[in-house]
């Protein structure tokens, strides 16, 4: 005859009581802190290079600008990865088989990447013109042989005012020839 001690120590679900709510805890507080670190770290970044010298004042506006929708952009990025791993390894921790929910990932996101190539070429031109300083609002530009002046600066899109009034929306991927007629 066993006693009731020994049957709930011989038993699977007892250790997982025992040992996985304490490992999901601890993924959650790590994840958590590097999540505040992180943006601590980038916002120091940000503040750093908005607070620097001015030139002059529509540069350092620019500069600004550019700063802040970087930031933006690490900070996005780095909580979707860590939201992603830190999902993962709780449910391992759970007893689920992982392998299967990242192969099934990889194919989801591979589907979606082809889908989504157009929007992807678009977001990446975006940040490399970031990057770049090419243009910014209030800059008179020449885009694949249309004119005007630059109304709002996107990762997707760029909206030009042309000189008869007409507002064009650009996807950024498709700027093949720029020339900007504001910057020195």
């Amino acid at each position: 005859m066993t006693t009731a001690a020994e049957a709930l120590s011989a038993h699977p679900i007892w250790l997982w009581f025992k040992d996985a709510p304490l490992h999901v805890l601890t993924i959650l507080v790590v994840a958590i802190v590097i999540l505040w670190v992180g943006r601590r770290a980038i916002s120091r970044i940000i503040s750093r290079v908005t607070t620097a010298p001015e030139n002059g004042s529509r540069h350092h506006q620019r500069r600004r600008e550019r700063a802040m929708t970087m930031g933006s952009i690490l900070r996005s990025t780095m909580n979707a990865a860590i939201g992603v791993v830190a999902l993962v390894m709780i449910l391992g921790e759970l007893g689920l088989n992982v392998a299967p929910i990242i192969a099934s990932a990889s194919v989801l996101g591979l589907a979606v990447s082809l889908g989504a190539q157009n929007i992807v070429k678009d977001m990446v031109s975006g940040i490399f013109m970031l990057f770049e300083d090419q243009y910014g609002v209030g800059d008179h530009i020449i885009i694949n042989e249309s004119e005007g002046t630059v109304e709002s600066v996107g990762l997707r899109v760029t909206t030009v005012r042309s000189i008869d009034g007409t507002l064009w929306y650009v996807r950024n991927g498709e700027i093949l020839k720029l020339g900007n007629k504001s910057q020195p």
